[in-house]
């Protein structure tokens, strides 16, 4: 199916998984292409929608604009992916770390004709991606750059937001709901817009409290590979009005838990220079941030563009003595 546009077509593709079900893939292919592609991974009880509206507004629809081939996706569950959420349907999020990024990167370079991109991820989106790197390293020979978008793992902040949202729902009630319903019913109960399998959600669960990032299948700790190997150049941009979904000093420690890696932290908020403060979600929906998100997280690709694997690791190794030193480095202080 596509859809044309004046500076971009739309096409929507299937990414059968061998363990069953399915991703979606939505192609913003634009009408003379520059650079890289971008593929773009969304968070926890969301789909791919979030970089793009039905309206074509959104960061999807902006960078291939500006010549970007970007291709979202949906996890199988989400948007436009099969199979639902339901009791006795349920995935993991090892399952995604190992089966549903591997396709999605192998479909995004076979469509774009190339042998690497650029990843842009929101929020858990971007947890999910780093454990994917620490678990199978070869992908980062696809992966020029990347930009996360509020990603934290651990939430150690103390404020009224953190308790409500991470103390009594996400890990008080959304638990017992899980366990009443086979699944997490997120949208009825408006607290996304998509549903939760159960495994996935137990385990992020189990990831958001102050413990070791290991995985809750067979014990492999992230944490302990990432000191190893680091990511590839990551921008990791933090809301100044996100209380407890992706505080700036929540940001900040999961830096410290990617190991060694190029990297910027630029908070978002009129401290910087912006004219708002952004919180978790509007840092991708709010109409400023066409001008004053979106131009940043461009800029991060057009820089690493050209970037090779070999060199990628030289400026890891020349980060290790200080791991916060980098472009426009806005690190919050603790």
């Amino acid at each position: 199916m596509y859809e044309a546009y004046m500076d971009y077509q739309v096409s929507r593709h299937r990414i059968a998984i061998a363990s069953g079900g399915e991703l979606h893939l939505t192609r913003f292919r634009p009408t003379h292409p520059r650079g890289l592609p971008v593929l773009c991974w969304h968070g926890a009880i969301e789909s791919g929608r979030i970089f793009h509206s039905r309206s074509g507004k959104g960061l999807a629809p902006w960078l291939a604009q500006q010549g970007r081939d970007v291709m979202v996706i949906d996890q199988r569950g989400r948007g436009s992916a099969l199979p639902r959420p339901a009791r006795g349907v349920s995935f993991s999020q090892r399952d995604v770390i190992v089966e549903e990024i591997t396709a999605a990167l192998a479909r995004c370079c076979q469509l774009g004709g190339v042998t690497r991109c650029h990843v842009m991820a929101h929020s858990w989106g971007g947890v999910l991606i780093a454990a994917h790197l620490a678990r199978v390293p070869g992908s980062r020979d696809r992966i020029a750059s990347q930009v996360y978008f509020g990603t934290k793992r651990r939430v150690r902040v103390q404020n009224p937001s953190k308790w409500l949202y991470i103390d009594v729902i996400w890990k008080g009630l959304a638990p017992a709901v899980r366990r009443l319903c086979g699944y997490l019913p997120a949208r009825r109960l408006r607290w996304g817009s998509d549903d939760e399998y159960a495994a996935s959600h137990a385990h992020s669960v189990a990831w958001v409290r102050d413990t070791a990032w290991r995985d809750p299948e067979d014990g492999f700790d992230y944490a302990e590979a990432l000191a190893q190997t680091g990511l590839p150049p990551t921008l990791h941009l933090a809301g100044s009005r996100d209380r407890a979904l992706g505080h700036p000093r929540d940001v900040a420690r999961f830096i410290d838990e990617c190991g060694p890696h190029r990297h910027a932290l630029s908070l978002l908020g009129r401290t910087s220079g912006l004219t708002r403060d952004y919180g978790h979600l509007d840092m991708l929906t709010h109409p400023h941030a066409a001008t004053e998100v979106y131009p940043q997280a461009l800029a991060w690709c057009q820089a690493h563009d050209d970037t090779a694997p070999e060199r990628e690791s030289s400026a890891r190794s020349r980060s290790e003595t200080g791991k916060r030193q980098g472009p426009n480095d806005k690190t919050p202080s603790r």
